[in-house]
C-alpha cells in the first residue's frame, strides 16, 4: 500500500468515526476564519436532580397533608404503630416522623385552610 493511500485510509477512518459519534448529539462552533464546524457532542449523563427534588417535595407536602389531616397526637399514634413492625415499616416510620419540611406545610396549611 502507498503511503497516499495509507494516509487517505486513516482520513475516511477518522471522519467515519467522527461521523459515528455524532449521532449522540451536534456542538456548532464557529472557528477563527468564521466557518462553522459541527463537532461531536461530549456523551456525559445527567442525574435527574430537578426529578429527585421534584419527588421530595412532593413526599414533604404528602406528609403535611397527613400530619394535618390527622392531627399530632394521632399522626404520632400510627408513626409509633408503624416503628414497631418490620424493618421496612420501621425505616417508613423514620421517614415519616415529623420534621421542618413537615411542620412548615402544616403550618401552610392551617392559614390556608382555616
Amino acid at each position: 500500500m502507498s503511503g497516499a493511500e495509507l494516509q487517505f485510509n486513516q482520513r475516511v477512518k477518522r471522519i467515519v468515526g467522527r461521523h459515528d459519534r455524532m449521532r449522540n448529539g451536534v456542538a456548532y462552533t464557529m472557528s477563527r476564519d468564521g466557518m462553522i464546524v459541527a463537532r461531536p457532542r461530549r456523551f456525559a449523563p445527567r442525574f435527574p436532580l430537578r426529578g429527585l427534588l421534584l419527588m421530595l417535595a412532593v413526599a414533604f407536602l404528602f406528609k403535611g397533608v397527613m400530619y394535618f389531616t390527622l392531627g399530632g397526637v394521632d399522626y404520632a399514634a400510627r408513626v409509633a404503630t408503624l416503628g414497631d413492625g418490620s424493618v421496612i415499616e420501621r425505616a417508613g416510620a423514620w421517614l415519616l416522623q415529623p420534621d421542618q419540611a413537615t411542620m412548615i406545610v402544616v403550618n401552610a396549611l392551617n392559614m390556608v385552610l382555616r
